[in-house]
C-alpha cells in the first residue's frame, strides 16, 4: 500500500475522529455527509478514504473489536470451554450494547450492493476469534454442534437491536443474553 501523504493522514484521523462520534450518536446509519460537513470536508474526500458505509464501521470499530479478539484468543486455552465462550460472548455484547452501530460492523451478511464490495472485516475478524471457542464448547458439548458463528452473531445483533433503546441497554442486553443461553423452559 503506497504511504499517504501527510495531508490525506491528517483528513482520514479527522473523519475518524468525527464518523466515531456520529456513530456514537446515531448508530451506524449515522450521515456521510454530515460527517465530511462536521469534519470540514467534502464528501468526496471521505468516499475515498471510505468508499462505503461498511468500511467506515470497520474503521470506527477495529480497535476495539481487536481487543475483544485478543481476548477470545486469551480464553482459548481455558479449561472450560462453555465459559470461555459465554464470557467472551458477555463482552462482546456489553461493548456492542454500549457501541451504537457495531452490531450492524459484524454482521457478516448484511446486504450487498455495488458499493459494498469492501470485506467486512469486522465480520471477519470475529469469526476467526470465536471460531475456536465455539469449537471447543461443541466438542465439550456445552453447545450444540449445528451452531455457527453466523448464528452467535445473530443473536448478539438482535439482543443488541432489542435493547438499543431501552433504560440501560447493557443490562437488559446481559440480561437477555443470560436468558437465551439458559433457555426459556427450566430443566427438569
Amino acid at each position: 500500500m503506497p504511504v499517504q501523504r501527510a495531508d490525506a493522514r491528517r483528513n482520514y484521523a479527522r473523519i475518524l475522529a468525527v464518523a466515531e462520534s456520529e456513530v456514537a450518536e446515531h448508530g451506524a446509519d449515522a450521515s456521510l455527509e454530515q460527517i465530511a460537513r462536521v469534519a470540514g470536508l467534502g464528501s468526496a474526500t471521505v468516499r475515498r478514504h471510505f468508499p462505503n458505509r461498511r468500511a467506515l464501521l470497520d474503521a470506527v470499530f477495529h480497535e476495539r473489536l481487536e481487543a475483544l479478539c485478543d481476548r477470545a484468543r486469551d480464553l482459548a486455552d481455558t479449561p472450560d470451554p462453555r465459559s470461555a465462550l459465554l464470557e467472551w460472548l458477555r463482552a462482546v455484547t456489553a461493548y456492542a450494547a454500549s457501541a451504537r452501530g457495531l452490531a450492524v460492523a459484524l454482521t457478516p451478511d448484511a446486504p450487498v450492493t455495488a458499493d459494498q464490495a469492501h470485506v467486512n472485516a469486522c465480520a471477519a475478524l470475529f469469526t476467526e476469534a470465536a471460531a475456536p471457542l465455539l469449537r471447543r464448547a461443541a466438542q465439550d458439548g456445552a453447545v450444540t454442534p449445528d451452531v455457527t458463528v453466523t448464528d452467535l452473531v445473530t443473536l448478539i445483533a438482535g439482543i443488541v437491536w432489542a435493547t438499543e433503546h431501552h433504560q440501560d441497554p447493557a443490562a437488559e442486553a446481559d440480561r437477555l443474553l443470560g436468558l437465551t443461553v439458559a433457555g426459556l423452559s427450566p430443566q427438569r
